[in-house]
């Protein structure tokens, strides 16, 4: 009987110290702590087979890789609707996916099953491209979205020389990101008194398809002869209109400018078709959702202004106004440093 109750104090008294244990490592989250293995992560981007988003969830899966106990895996439409995403999504709350991570193709179509997803216990990333705010913990932007629109418009003016009707081939009429840039444009172009000489004449939309874009390049053209420039800001359109132009005697004579990949836009930038265009390095976007989703499940985050988190070779990433990360400002690309670049 006493070697019994000696047993049973000693129990007692590890259980004791076990949970006192567990309560010092606890307490408030930090930003710089916390654990997250062993969580699922899938991305359902625009559109599947989009260099621009191939090169995106390429970051992401290396990200992932380099996470211990994370599963990764891709899901998505082949074309970039309103509403193509919304089965995804739906078909990723049954498998019970802890982090879903989306690039919209409309800020509300999808929010119903994205909530749907939340109140089954989902954490909830936006990327490249918001939903509505309420639809959402967190939201990777590539960009400060007025910087996108300013250094669109300084690139055609520069080359226009200030002046000229220009028009903008966009990629999909609901396109979050692209809907925001375009305004941004709209009213540097409006209040700026250097712009007070150029005018836009057309927005219009490849709904980020190359034959689509291309197409469209071919009808701006038509309608509008003497148009000086076109702002492409999707790396679909731009590739494809200078893909247009680089063969027709509209080559040299209509400036192009926009978002487009290094390695898609050498050749034209190489043979004169384009001067100058601009991007960010989209991978980082992939990697920044990766380890912002391993602070959300730790728990290290909310979301929340003024949270920060360990984003591997990115650094601490912060998140700023409307649960918002910026990874990196653009960059200019033209024939002096192109070749420095390689994605």
């Amino acid at each position: 009987m006493a070697v019994r109750r000696i047993l049973a104090v000693s129990a007692i008294t590890t259980a004791a110290a076990m949970a006192l244990a567990g309560c010092a490592s606890g307490g408030a989250p930090s930003s710089s702590g916390g654990s997250a293995k062993g969580f699922s992560i899938a991305f359902v981007p625009k559109q599947l087979n989009n260099p621009y988003t191939d090169v995106e969830l390429g970051g992401g899966k290396k990200a992932a890789a380099a996470v211990d106990g994370v599963t990764y895996s891709v899901v998505g439409p082949n074309t970039a609707s309103a509403s193509s995403q919304v089965s995804y999504i739906n078909t990723l709350t049954q498998k019970k996916i802890n982090v879903i991570a989306i690039a919209a193709n409309d800020p509300n179509a999808v929010c119903s099953a994205l909530n749907q997803a939340k109140a089954g216990g989902a954490k909830i990333i936006t990327f490249d491209s918001d939903t509505a705010k309420n639809c959402r913990s967190l939201f990777i932007n590539q960009v400060v979205s007025k910087d996108v629109g300013l250094i669109e418009v300084k690139q055609v003016a520069e080359q226009i020389n200030y002046e000229g009707d220009i028009a903008i081939l966009s990629a999909t009429a609901n396109a979050t990101n692209q809907n925001a840039w375009i305004e941004f444009m709209k009213a540097e172009l409006k209040s700026n008194p250097k712009y007070a000489k150029i005018n836009l004449v057309a927005t219009v939309y490849g709904n980020d398809d190359d034959t689509t874009s291309f197409q469209v390049a071919q009808g701006l053209l038509s309608t509008y002869p003497n148009l000086k420039g076109i702002i492409s800001p999707t790396t679909v359109g731009i590739a494809a209109t200078a893909r247009y132009l680089s063969t027709s005697a509209y080559k040299g004579k209509v400036a192009l400018v926009g978002l487009g990949l290094p390695n898609q836009m050498r050749q034209y930038v190489k043979d004169g078709t384009v001067k100058a265009f601009a991007l960010w390095d989209p991978a980082k976007i992939g990697t920044a959702a990766v380890y912002a989703a391993k602070a959300l499940v730790a728990g290290t985050i909310t979301g929340k202004e003024g949270d920060s988190f360990e984003a591997g070779d990115l650094g601490t990433l912060k998140v700023g106004a409307d649960n918002t990360v910026i990874v990196g400002p653009p960059t200019e690309f033209d024939a002096k440093n192109i070749d420095q670049y390689n994605f």
